[in-house]
């Protein structure tokens, strides 16, 4: 079924539409997910509340990639959970992993005024991005963003697992001297 018709169906509010959602992109978002928790029942759990999410974000909202959506949607999800779990118990995953070689060059905080530095942050973080070149930016996005490990990546990309880590290691570097050149280190 193609996105136009399951966003219709979510439109008109039928429940075969969460099905439709899970049938397209369930693999696809259940990987993500597990990328970013490490568990597959806390997987499964993120992929429903995303489910939940998008039933309740559409209508209003019209995706026009619903794919993209419902990925925002189940990273949010999985993120949230990761928090809950994390505050039960500390664990490594492949998400708190490619955090932790990022926390040392992003701030971060929860009151209003971090909030909007991180949005300008974000903004100057896409600036960078697009500066990449497409090999550079795919690994930094599949790290960073999808959360996969060094060894996927490499496979994903045909490249060697140590010049993926090198690859990363100078990225981050030059997203220092970008943000301390911006005044957000």
């Amino acid at each position: 079924m193609q996105d136009e018709e399951i966003v219709a169906m979510f439109l008109e509010r039928d429940e075969r539409a969460v099905g439709e959602c899970r049938e397209a992109y369930g693999r696809y978002l259940l990987k993500t997910a597990y990328n970013i928790l490490g568990d597959t029942l806390d997987s499964e759990e993120a992929l429903s509340d995303a489910l939940m999410g998008v039933w309740n974000a559409i209508p209003p909202n019209r995706p026009d990639d619903l794919k993209t959506f419902l990925l925002k949607i189940l990273r949010r999800s999985a993120i949230d959970i990761l928090r809950a779990k994390s505050r039960e118990k500390r664990r490594a995953s492949e998400y708190a992993v490619s955090l932790d070689e990022l926390s040392e060059i992003i701030p971060g905080g929860d009151d209003p005024e971090d909030q909007v530095e991180s949005r300008d942050l974000g903004r100057v973080i896409n600036g960078w991005l697009l500066d990449l070149n497409d090999e550079q930016r795919n690994i930094f996005v599949l790290r960073y963003y999808f959360a996969e490990p060094i060894a996927e990546i490499s496979k994903k990309l045909s490249v060697s697992e140590e010049k993926v880590k090198s690859i990363l290691f100078r990225l981050r570097k030059k997203l220092r001297a970008r943000l301390e050149k911006e005044c957000y280190i």
